[in-house]
């Protein structure tokens, strides 16, 4: 058994078996990082892993993005952006009784003194990010997938910046150096930048993951190929008793089984599975979309941000990914196809050199909490239970970060974050 010291100098004796709950990036990571550790972790997901947002999102690694998303001044833009059928905010009117109190507690998230509180708790969790992803796909031996090219945010001008200022302000508060940018600086970087975009800001010290569910499928392969166990199966239920904790699935051999620590990293899906325990987790579905075209990644050169749309546009292994938009629906309502074909349109009038391509739709929920800050650690009330959810739209900034304090707080401060390891074989 590993022991290791706290801060207090205590010893701190890691757990020999743990089970992770929720085999996205972050619940990947989190296996990982305790199987560095000397920590026989069983992995459990009901689907592929890597399959919902982790498959789907843009592959930034946006260590800047501190500011949470409910800022002061939001109320005022939410009925503009809900009177355009096709603008970056939608809500399921049949959704919205359940949805009500999370968007009541998302507005008053956004008081000065609360989102000043947010962004010191993001920007504590994210540095660093960007080195930890590029050590970790070295290790893993796809360090193609990692691009170190920065984010370019585009606006129309100086002017319309300004509606971005208290993001800009708060990222200049944390030290990410900001270079503004006028329509030949722009066209210096990204030759291909789409017309109607005079003013730029770029961040140079930011990341892309060219393929992010490959870089997930590469850290599963690491866990398995050190004696980590995947196990597919919906789980329903994690119940603690005097043995340890439980998780049920159905199948009767791995009900039985009981682990001293359950990490919970389920995504959206985490509420359902705390509450029974008395845990009210107000996490609700952003959900978001992509239109991927492909062979046409060559248009971008990094990770673009068109700022008035709400867009991402990157460059990936499989094409040119564009994705945003947020759609507050719930779990079970199917992909609107509308929010798809908005997407997909913003990108060929962007991009004219896109006509005659097809482009493939995806949507995948996003778990965000009213103040954009996710839970990491343990819950002190609840003996041997662990979270690691509520990322919103950063889980794969926020995933080895994270993946760490759960090892750390679990197994004591360690020299090494396991992203130096050698993790690959």
């Amino acid at each position: 058994m590993t022991e290791t010291a706290n801060k207090q100098g205590a010893p701190v004796q890691a757990p020999k078996q743990v089970v992770v709950v929720g085999a996205g990036v972050v619940g990947v990571a989190t296996a990982l990082a305790l199987q560095s550790y000397g920590v026989a972790v069983t992995l459990i997901d009901r689907g592929e892993p890597g399959m919902e947002c982790s498959y789907g999102n843009s592959g930034a690694i946006s260590p800047g993005s501190v500011a949470p998303l409910a800022l002061p001044g939001i109320l005022k833009t939410v009925p503009g952006m809900l009177m355009d059928q096709d603008g970056p905010l939608s809500i399921g009117w049949k959704h919205l009784p359940k949805a009500a109190s999370w968007l009541v507690a998302f507005a008053q998230s956004a008081e000065p003194k609360r989102v000043a509180a947010a962004a010191e708790r993001l920007n504590d969790l994210y540095q660093g990010a960007v080195d930890a992803h590029a050590a970790l796909a070295q290790s893993l031996g796809v360090s193609e997938l990692f691009m170190r090219r920065g984010h370019l945010h585009l606006y129309p001008d100086a002017d319309y910046a300004q509606k971005d200022a208290t993001g800009w302000q708060l990222r200049a508060k944390y030290g990410y150096q900001v270079e503004e940018l006028d329509r030949a600086g722009i066209e210096a970087l990204e030759p291909h930048a789409p017309q109607g975009y005079a003013h730029g800001r770029y961040l140079a010290d930011h990341g892309t993951i060219l393929n992010p569910l490959r870089y997930v499928q590469s850290m599963l392969q690491a866990f398995v190929q050190r004696g980590g166990k995947l196990v597919r199966a919906e789980v329903k239920a994690i119940r603690p008793d005097d043995k340890g904790w439980a998780v049920r699935t159905g199948d009767a051999a791995l009900d039985a089984q009981r682990w001293p620590h359950v990490v919970v990293a389920a995504g959206a899906w985490a509420p359902a599975l705390l509450k029974p325990l008395g845990m009210l987790l107000p996490i609700e579905s952003q959900r978001g979309y992509h239109a991927q075209f492909a062979g046409a990644q060559h248009l971008v050169e990094r990770t673009v941000v068109l700022a008035d749309k709400k867009v991402f546009i990157a460059p990936m292994e499989g094409g040119l990914r564009v994705g945003g938009t947020v759609e507050i629906a719930g779990l079970t309502a199917p992909p609107n196809p509308r929010r798809a074909a908005g997407i997909e349109r913003i990108a060929r009038e962007a991009f004219p050199a896109l006509a005659g391509l097809d482009a493939q739709h995806w949507m995948g929920h996003r778990p965000c909490l009213p103040g954009s800050v996710p839970v990491v650690g343990h819950i002190d009330a609840i003996q041997g239970l662990w979270l690691a959810v509520g990322h919103g739209h950063l889980g794969l900034t926020g995933s080895l970060p994270t993946a760490q304090r759960i090892a750390n707080g679990m197994c004591g401060p360690q020299v090494l974050p396991f992203w130096q390891l050698r993790t690959a074989g």
